[in-house]
C-alpha cells in the first residue's frame, strides 16, 4: 500500500469503527501485567481523549546526565533491573530505573563499540529528544561520557506489543485493543514526520511498549540510527513515507 493513503483511509475507517462500538471495558481492554488482558480507558474516538497527540505534554526539557547519576538510578546496572526482551544477550541492553528515587525511567546502554563520535551521538538524542507527545515513550536526556553511552527514556512498565502478541499466558490481544495499538502508531509516526523525524529505524513489535494506563506508545530509541560497527551508521527502514523515497 501506499502508506500515506492507507494512513489517511486507516484513521478514517478506524475512528469510525471505533466510534460505531468497538469500545472496551476497563475490565477486558488492555494489556497489563501476568499476560491478561486488562482495560483502563475506553476504546472511544482518539479525538475525544484528554491525552490526545497534537496537545502539549509536559515533560522535563532534555537534559545531559552522569554516568553515576544513571549508575546510581539503576542500582549499579543491576541484572535484576534489566528489561531488553534478549536480557543480557542484547547488543545494547536497556534497565529500568528511577532518577532521585521518583519519576521512572528506562536506560539504554549501547556497547563500547558504538557511537564513537561523541558529538555525533549528542547531536542526534538531542533532536530526538525535542519530541513530546503522549503516543512516544519520549526521550528525557543521554550520557556521554569517556566510552559510555545511554539513552534515558520514559519508562513503560506493561510490556512490549511482541509479548502480548506472541507470548501470552491466558488470552489473546483482543481486536479492538489491537484496532488501537495501529491507530496510535499511525498518529506517533504522523506526528514524527511533521516534527521533521520523518524515518523511523526498525520499526517492530518490540518497539511499541504498554504505559501505566495500558495505552500503546512509540519507542523513542527507534528513531536514533543504528550503529553496526561503530563507523557505519545503517537502518532497517521498516517505515519510510512515501515522499521520502520519491525525493529523499
Amino acid at each position: 500500500f501506499d502508506s500515506l493513503r492507507f494512513r489517511a483511509c486507516f484513521l478514517r475507517r478506524g475512528s469510525a469503527a471505533i466510534g460505531m462500538g468497538a469500545r472496551v471495558s476497563k475490565a477486558t481492554s488492555c494489556c497489563c501485567l501476568r499476560g491478561q488482558l486488562h482495560g483502563s480507558t475506553r476504546l472511544d474516538d482518539p479525538g475525544s481523549e484528554e491525552d490526545e497527540q497534537g496537545e502539549a505534554y509536559e515533560l522535563p526539557a532534555f537534559q545531559e546526565y552522569t554516568f553515576e547519576q544513571l549508575r546510581l538510578a539503576t542500582a549499579g546496572f543491576a541484572v535484576e533491573n534489566i528489561v531488553s526482551e534478549h536480557g543480557e544477550k542484547a547488543p545494547n541492553v536497556v534497565y529500568k530505573g528511577k532518577l532521585d528515587a521518583q519519576r521512572r525511567i528506562a536506560v539504554k546502554r549501547f556497547n563500547r563499540s558504538a557511537w564513537p563520535d561523541p558529538r555525533q551521538f549528542l547531536e542526534e538524542a538531542k533532536s530526538v529528544g525535542q519530541l513530546r507527545s503522549k503516543r512516544l515513550a519520549n526521550l528525557l536526556g543521554c550520557c556521554c561520557e569517556g566510552d559510555e553511552r545511554l539513552l534515558v527514556a520514559e519508562y513503560m512498565p506493561n510490556d512490549t506489543l511482541a509479548k502480548h502478541l506472541f507470548h501470552w499466558e491466558t488470552q489473546a490481544m483482543k481486536w479492538p485493543m489491537r484496532l488501537r495499538v495501529v491507530l496510535y502508531l499511525a498518529e506517533a509516526l504522523e506526528y514524527c514526520t511533521s516534527k521533521g523525524r520523518a524515518l523511523y529505524h526498525d520499526l517492530n513489535a518490540y518497539r511499541v511498549l504498554f504505559d501505566d494506563d495500558c495505552n500503546p506508545r512509540l519507542s523513542c530509541f527507534g528513531l536514533m540510527k543504528n550503529s553496526r560497527d561503530g563507523k557505519s551508521y545503517s537502518t532497517n527502514l521498516a517505515f519510510t513515507p512515501p515522499e521520502y523515497m520519491r525525493t529523499g
